[in-house]
């Protein structure tokens, strides 16, 4: 009966290295989520405002349309 092979047995050293690649990356994930936070707050401000200025300028108009509609009936 031949003999059964050896089982090479190593330390495990391999896992802290992933574990510390696996912080760096959440890091980095983590970062970018900060920063593209900030980016969409900006854009939402002046998203808002735009919206308002929108909103101000369809006011405006229909004011216009209904005393033009008003005075042409008279």
């Amino acid at each position: 009966m031949p003999a059964p092979r050896r089982r090479i047995i190593r330390t495990p050293a391999a896992r802290p290295a992933s574990s510390q690649r696996q912080s760096q990356r959440l890091e980095k994930l983590r970062s970018r989520l900060e920063k593209e936070r900030a980016a969409l707050t900006r854009w939402m401000s002046r998203l808002r405002r735009a919206f308002h200025s929108v909103e101000r300028i369809q006011q405006s108009i229909s004011r216009i349309e209904r005393s033009l509609t008003a005075s042409h009936k008279e």
